[in-house]
């Protein structure tokens, strides 16, 4: 079965002015690849479009192809901004190229060791786990600098050409390279890199991360060449079936890349998707006029959620599976709880839900296209939260009766109703999402009472009002283009880096002319690479900060550069803020860096025009709902309009259950604002 479905909306899409970035004439695309569902959102000067074609994980880059066929696209007049899952899946799934690890002689194991760090610090007998490279595929060699950059042990030519040797006897298909301090002096690390073999996949740690930290330095030099390889063969078969075609893509910091550059910098872009839907729901909500945001993207194989305080988080402690990954990236945190996810009994009878998901092949039982596991979509379609008629604006009919038999095989192993069952599996579901809110809010000691829920993927609607009242969250909002939003996201993103440089010293110690020099001339990296987009210098914005923590320290606080004297009482007000202290130790200065972005387009959530009420489409029997409940199509809703739940609104790529006690508004450039009823 192929699945196509497409709408074409006039009076709620965004407005772009392409003036300075993309020319009037060339048509803008934001793409983003779901596990489920590749969604698309089209710009046009006569009408904006939206499209979702099933994805395809094998080739990620069909399932674009074809959605830009389907929406009648000629790539010479195109320009792409999209979300790549293929870094992250390959990671996830352990699915990188075969990698030669090359470290210094007597530390080739240091990927192995890491951190000493125990996952269970009371189980006497742990789980064995793998290495992330196995001994023979780790080699040593010479070129070992000291901590003040002096070198302690040359790299020989004999030394060298054994490397070369064992590099071409081993039919590996990439190789990292990480060298201690070789952020200090890289020349060991570019001499082993010229000397590889002419073809094969290198990183160097100087250049992926030229920050202190050997392991989280390796780690992140590893993983760009564990899954390098294949994001480069991915680029470069989405630009041979797009040959004339702009492409860029979203990395894991929330901004664009040229889609060349990004094929030598996989690591950057793990969180690429999911990044789009934060820019994307900061986007929606600024104009709405809030900026304390707790979002929720729930799509069909995972959900993701995240806090914004008037922009997306960045951390540089995230971790993809076991691995920590140093690079900047927004701050989520990801379970595996999607529409897609698949319910079934542990072996102590209870009930479970993901983090397995039937994904897109085969899917949900529902979809028909042989799934026979009940999935959390099968369980709202029995409750009737889900219209069969009205899924994907009514342009993919859902099994009813399929959904009722995987549910119902598992309702007899409980000995409950179907609909008992159902209704089950969605609590589960939303107790595992709302666990995940209260790590990125209560955990962080932050109220999310003061916070709006933003909720958003294809499955987020159905969920929004209970994790609300999870939480003691009194507002939440399911913004314009819910269902599309990462998709929006990618064209609401600006171009641009992240750069670091260890720079180690006592902040006292520091003239504030030398350190800004330093400063300059790091961005200076960035702007070349940027000026490369063909983005002119002068449109580039520059953001200079420190890395610091107190003399002896193991962590660090990010501080904003405007000053020594000024960075060292930001950085004292950063450490009482965050640990209810501060002390009369000396602040040390660890890390250097720049954030460069480049120029946003002009894109503008227009007005809406519509007046008028919108009426009730039908009246529907939902379980365990005593009255009758109204369903109403969101496009046709007008501004102010007040529904009363329980209500069921529809629209193509989304719905949203409103619950008993909820009411929802909608506001003048299409969000719903969702709030509790006063008692």
């Amino acid at each position: 079965m192929v699945l196509a479905v497409t709408i074409k909306l006039v009076l709620t899409g965004p407005k772009i002015n392409f003036k300075d970035m993309v020319d009037e004439k060339r048509d803008l695309i934001g793409i983003d690849t779901g596990g489920t569902f590749t969604d698309f959102v089209l710009f046009r000067s006569q009408g904006n479009t939206i499209h979702k074609v099933l994805s395809t994980p094998k080739a990620p880059e069909a399932a674009i192809l074809q959605g830009i066929r389907e929406l009648d696209l000629d790539p010479s007049r195109l320009t792409v901004i999209h979300g790549s899952t293929v870094a992250t899946n390959a990671a996830l799934e352990s699915k990188g190229v075969r990698t030669l690890y090359i470290g210094n002689r007597g530390l080739g194991d240091l990927l192995t060791i890491g951190r000493q760090a125990r996952r269970e610090l009371y189980n006497l007998e742990p789980a064995e786990v793998r290495p992330p490279v196995s001994r023979a595929d780790c080699l040593e060699t010479g070129g070992r600098l000291g901590p003040s950059g002096e070198v302690l042990e040359p790299l020989s030519q004999a030394a060298l050409e054994k490397l070369m040797q064992q590099v071409k006897a081993s039919g590996a298909e990439s190789v990292a390279i990480n060298l201690l301090y070789s952020f200090l002096d890289d020349r060991f690390e570019r001499m082993i890199e010229k000397a590889m073999p002419q073809g094969m996949f290198v990183s160097r740690s100087s250049s992926v991360l030229p920050a202190s930290g050997e392991y989280e330095r390796g780690i992140a030099t590893w993983l760009n060449s564990w899954v390098g390889p294949l994001v480069a063969g991915y680029i470069e078969r989405l630009r041979d079936g797009l040959p004339e075609a702009s492409v860029s893509v979203m990395q894991s910091s929330g901004e664009a890349i040229d889609a060349v550059q990004a094929s030598r910098q996989a690591v950057r872009m793990l969180l690429s998707g999911p990044a789009g839907g934060l820019v994307g729901a900061g986007f929606t909500a600024e104009v709405s006029g809030r900026r304390q945001l707790l979002t929720f993207d729930m799509g069909g194989t995972s959900s993701d959620v995240a806090l914004i305080d008037g922009a997306p988080r960045l951390t540089r402690e995230g971790h993809i599976g076991p691995w920590p990954v140093a690079v900047p990236m927004v701050d989520m945190h990801t379970i595996g709880a999607g529409g897609g996810s698949i319910a079934s009994l542990d072996d102590g009878g209870m009930l479970q839900v993901g983090p397995a998901s039937a994904g897109a092949d085969p899917g949900p039982a529902c979809y028909g296209l042989g799934g026979s596991l009940p999935t959390v979509t099968d369980a709202n379609l029995v409750l009737g939260r889900l219209r069969p008629g009205a899924f994907l604006g009514g342009r993919m009919h859902l099994d009813t009766r399929a959904a009722s038999q995987a549910i119902g095989s598992l309702a007899e192993a409980m000995d409950l109703t179907l609909e008992a069952a159902a209704a089950g599996i969605i609590r589960v579901a939303n107790e595992h999402m709302a666990r995940a809110l209260r790590v990125i809010s209560v955990q962080r000691g932050i109220d999310p009472r003061s916070y709006t829920l933003v909720s958003f993927g294809g499955a987020g609607g159905l969920h929004v009002c209970a994790l609300a009242d999870a939480l003691g969250v009194k507002e939440a909002m399911v913004p314009v283009h819910a269902g599309v939003l990462s998709a929006l996201g990618m064209l609401a993103t600006r171009p641009g880096r992240q750069l670091v440089r260890t720079r180690p010293g006592l902040l006292s110690e520091c003239e504030d002319k030398g350190l800004t020099n330093e400063l300059e001339v790091l961005a200076e990296e960035g702007v070349e690479a940027l000026s490369e987009e063909g983005i002119v210098q002068s449109d580039i914005s520059r953001e200079y900060s420190l890395d610091l923590r107190y003399l002896g320290q193991s962590y660090t606080l990010n501080v904003p550069w405007n000053g020594c004297r000024q960075a060292i009482e930001g950085f004292h007000l950063q450490h009482e803020g965050r640990y209810g202290h501060r002390m009369q130790a000396p602040v040390e200065l660890v890390n250097l860096r720049v954030a460069l972005k480049g120029p946003q387009l002009a894109v503008t959530l227009p007005r809406l025009v519509q007046t008028g009420a919108a009426q009730v489409v039908e009246w529907l029997n939902l379980v365990g709902i005593e009255q009758q409940v109204p369903r109403y199509e969101r496009s046709k809703l007008a501004v102010g309009q007040q529904i009363l739940g329980p209500a069921l609104i529809t629209e193509m790529a989304s719905t949203t259950w409103l619950a008993e006690g909820w009411n929802s508004t909608l506001d003048e450039v299409g969000n719903l604002i969702l709030s509790r009823q006063l008692s």
